[in-house]
């Protein structure tokens, strides 16, 4: 029998309940065996998955031995508390995205979990579908020529902003931290390197002050150049296009397949010919399998601690580069 790592989860956020709690049920290596709430409705969650356990308070799971792991899907701003006090109660993570709302930040959290052999990682779950390996593969193979551009676009027009905490800006709100940060991320995923300046402009909501959309333009050492688009005010997109001289890679459901049946498609773009590659997955479940496989055999994530510090480096120097409306230099390892 397949050894299963003990979940725990802090709060029954949506998704929690319409995504990740129907990921551990499907998981061959993990379970959920306690829930948490502050707002009262742990009991009823627990009750309607089938959890052992409810629990009114985040400490009472931190404390229960029987925990393995916590999954930490709280607003943006409470993240950096709770994976530290879950790491010093010797509890494994996986953490929403961003894991934190500055690098200062992930740098205490990443010590708090080498302090306790603690394994965390940052939920981009999208990194586990096979297609974007597949498109790292063409590059590698030449197909597209030599890379210069890469473009991304993650949108979705939020339509609940009197209530919805992706609007409120000390919770951590905003376009560029919540999809933008998968367009950062698979930048610099996919090319495989690190950008080293950034210019932004943002359109800020006159009421809460958070951005509502971003447009960011990166440089690259290499000579390679990116454009990024984030937004709550448009229709839905989550593609990117990687453009080279010979061709272009496109990734039409790079971020969420799972709202495709987990469908990917990879389309490969030449004077030639066109060829379009379908890849399918369970992205949720098989986040979830990754991590706790990586619990079990004591091995780094796909997603590592120090990605997951250079991806806010470049988050954060995005938004000073369309606070201050300069064009901004980005070490990532500062």
């Amino acid at each position: 029998m397949t050894k299963k790592i003990r979940w725990g989860i802090l709060s029954t956020a949506g998704i929690a309940q319409y995504h990740v709690i129907p990921a551990f049920k499907r998981a061959e290596n993990a379970e959920v065996v306690a829930i948490s709430s502050l707002s009262g409705r742990a009991e009823e969650v627990a009750e309607a998955f089938g959890i052992e356990k409810a629990y009114d308070s985040y400490h009472e799971i931190l404390d229960d031995d029987a925990i393995d792991a916590v999954y930490i899907p709280l607003p943006n701003s409470l993240h950096k508390e709770w994976a530290i006090r879950a790491a010093y109660k010797n509890k494994h993570i996986l953490v929403e995205k961003p894991i934190a709302l500055s690098s200062t930040d992930v740098l205490e959290i990443k010590q708090a979990c080498l302090d306790n052999n603690v394994i965390l990682m940052e939920a981009f779950m999208y990194m586990l579908h096979p297609q974007h390996q597949r498109v790292k593969t063409l590059i590698e193979e030449g197909a597209i020529g030599e890379v210069k551009h890469f473009e991304s676009t993650f949108t979705f027009y939020l339509t609940d902003r009197d209530s919805n905490i992706r609007m409120e800006k000390d919770l951590g709100g905003g376009s560029l931290y919540d999809v933008g940060s998968y367009n950062i991320h698979a930048m610099r995923y996919i090319l495989d390197d690190e950008p080293k300046s950034v210019s932004s402009q943002a359109v800020i909501d006159d009421v809460t002050g958070v951005d509502l959309s971003n447009v960011s333009y990166y440089t690259f050492d290499s000579g390679v150049t990116a454009t990024l688009t984030s937004s709550f005010d448009h229709f839905h997109q989550n593609a990117y296009r990687v453009i080279g001289t010979e061709g272009i890679i496109t990734v039409p459901y790079a971020y969420r397949p799972d709202n495709h049946g987990g469908l990917g498609e990879v389309i490969l773009t030449t004077t030639a010919y066109e060829t379009t590659e379908t890849y399918m997955n369970d992205l949720y479940r098989d986040e979830v399998e990754h991590i706790s496989y990586a619990i079990l055999n004591n091995q780094a994530p796909i997603n590592t601690l120090t990605n997951s510090y250079r991806n806010m480096r470049v988050l954060e120097l995005t938004k000073e580069a369309f606070t201050t409306g300069k064009t901004v230099l980005i070490d990532p390892d500062e």
